[in-house]
């Protein structure tokens, strides 16, 4: 009997031009969760089609308990019982949450061909309630939360009487509230039997629950340790190949007159009473706790949420901000929490995307100068550093951390004086996030007034010169950054009271 349930040896996957998996080991022990980590780009998707029959490795072997099998599609890994969970929830929305936990393996009268509704809604009743969810079954797929739709995927795992589950980057979308439930929703499953692959880019996840890392790098195998072996400077170090000594870059430029000041911002149901100022060539952090208004605010200067109550001063000039286009005529751009859905186009180029902010500067008559619209694409591209052959790449081909790139690039194109970045780090490696980092403080030390919304206290306090804890919809308290702790931050996001400046 092997002591492992899943094992991979010398695992090697090519495309095409493409080494996407080179000579890969990796071992999962029974009741196990296992943290992958590695930048993007360094072979963890293409780890988990391996594993789940969506690609066929070239060479090398894998073994379940011991005995060495090949999977020709996803059915053949699932009757084995192998299941994934991924980032972004590839479900049904418009059917109901029964229907998503029990497609492809429904619930059919053996005679008859008819499909047992009630038996399977049962059943997603009896898996969701052990899961600690009272999501109704009957209910439609698209109006869940995404924290409850990665419930759902969860069950549809247990459905299957899966025994290994990978789970890519399931907290990348969720609260910090909404984490903790998934973790503890993780811990029972590996109680229970299961063996778990645990793919994250956040320390936390792992230090929360896993017990053996893993990592990959440029498609290779790179080591395992477990998590007491390993300090964050080494994982660090074994993930991007080289030291980040700095993961915040040093503050350069100075800070100069002011060029926004919003007095008594409010949005009847979002946020009352919010004040603040901005400053040429710097970073205002805005943090608190999910749920505090921060992107309401944000999008209220942005136009997307007019707001009803308060006013604001741009350039010392009182403005009235109800769209977007608005917003942009003004010099105020906005980089979405969302990249995906709400900040790029996907199936579009790296050029297309980064132009579409300037099309009146590239157009000429109802017709778009082609070479104007290469050379400002490539500048833009090159300026923030974007990882591709050319800027006629996809971008759905990058990677997270440079389509994060591409989005900050088309702000650029438009003549901004205010940045607002809504979690502009979300869902990206160390090594991209300190990319970004850099970016952010170039853009600062140009000059540009920045607005950073996160909801990690080392990034605010790492980047920020001042930071706006919110609470309720309302600024409490607003920190200079050499005053700025993590306890201070949490306190101020967790009180009643309103300060509005320290330090």
């Amino acid at each position: 009997m092997s002591d492992y349930v899943l094992e991979l040896k010398g695992i090697t996957k090519e495309f095409p031009g493409v080494r996407a998996l080179d000579n890969v080991d990796f071992k999962l022990k029974p009741g196990q969760i296992h943290a992958l980590m590695g930048e993007n780009g360094a072979g963890k998707s293409t780890f988990i089609k391996v594993i789940t029959g969506v690609h066929a490795p070239n060479e090398g072997e894998m073994f379940l308990n011991g005995e060495r099998v090949e999977f020709s599609n996803p059915n053949d890994a699932q009757e084995k019982g192998i299941a994934a969970i991924y980032q972004h929830v590839t479900s049904y929305p418009d059917l109901s949450v029964t229907e998503n936990i029990f497609m492809g393996h429904e619930r059919i009268q053996k005679f008859t061909g008819r499909i047992l509704w009630k038996e399977m809604h049962d059943e997603a009743k009896k898996i969701l309630r052990s899961l600690g969810s009272s999501i109704d079954p009957k209910s439609e797929m698209g109006a869940l939360s995404v924290a409850q739709q990665q419930i759902v995927e969860i069950a549809k795992a247990i459905s299957t009487k899966a025994k290994i589950i990978i789970m890519d980057e399931p907290t990348a979308a969720l609260t910090s509230r909404e984490s903790e439930e998934l973790y503890k929703i993780t811990e029972n499953l590996r109680d229970q039997g299961a063996s778990i692959i645990f793919i994250s880019h956040r320390f936390e996840d792992m230090y929360r629950l896993a017990s053996q890392v893993t990592v990959l790098r440029d498609s290779k195998y790179i080591g395992s340790w477990g998590i007491e072996e390993i300090s964050n400077e080494d994982l660090i170090i074994a993930m991007v190949g080289r030291e980040i000594n700095q993961v915040f870059p040093e503050r350069k430029g100075e800070i100069g007159e002011k060029l926004l000041e919003v007095e008594g911002l409010g949005k009847a149901g979002y946020f009352a009473d919010v004040s603040f100022t901005l400053h040429k060539g710097e970073i205002l952090g805005l943090t608190g706790l999910v749920g505090a208004g921060r992107t309401e605010v944000c999008q209220s200067l942005f136009g997307i949420m007019p707001y009803d109550k308060g006013s604001i001063v741009l350039n010392g000039e009182k403005v009235k901000i109800q769209s977007p286009k608005e917003a942009i005529r003004l010099g105020i751009g906005y980089l979405p929490e969302d990249r995906q859905k709400q900040g790029l186009v996907l199936q579009w180029s790296i050029g297309r995307n980064i132009s579409l902010s300037a099309l009146s500067a590239i157009g000429n008559k109802g017709w778009l100068r082609d070479k104007k619209e290469f050379a400002i694409a490539k500048e833009l591209a090159e300026k923030v550093h974007v990882k591709a052959n050319s800027i006629f790449d996809l971008v759905s081909s990058l990677s997270g951390g440079n389509q994060q790139k591409v989005a900050v690039a088309k702000l650029l194109t438009a003549e901004l004086d205010i940045i607002i970045l809504d979690e502009p780090t979300k869902g990206v490696d160390v090594g991209a996030k300190s990319a970004i980092y850099e970016i952010i403080n170039e853009l600062a030390s140009q000059g540009y007034g920045i607005i950073m919304i996160s909801s990690e206290m080392p990034e605010v306090i790492g980047m920020s010169d001042r930071i706006a804890v919110m609470r309720a919809g309302r600024i409490v308290k607003i920190l200079n950054r050499a005053i700025a702790t993590q306890e201070a931050i949490l306190e101020a996001s967790m009180t009643d009271s309103t300060e509005k400046n320290a330090g």
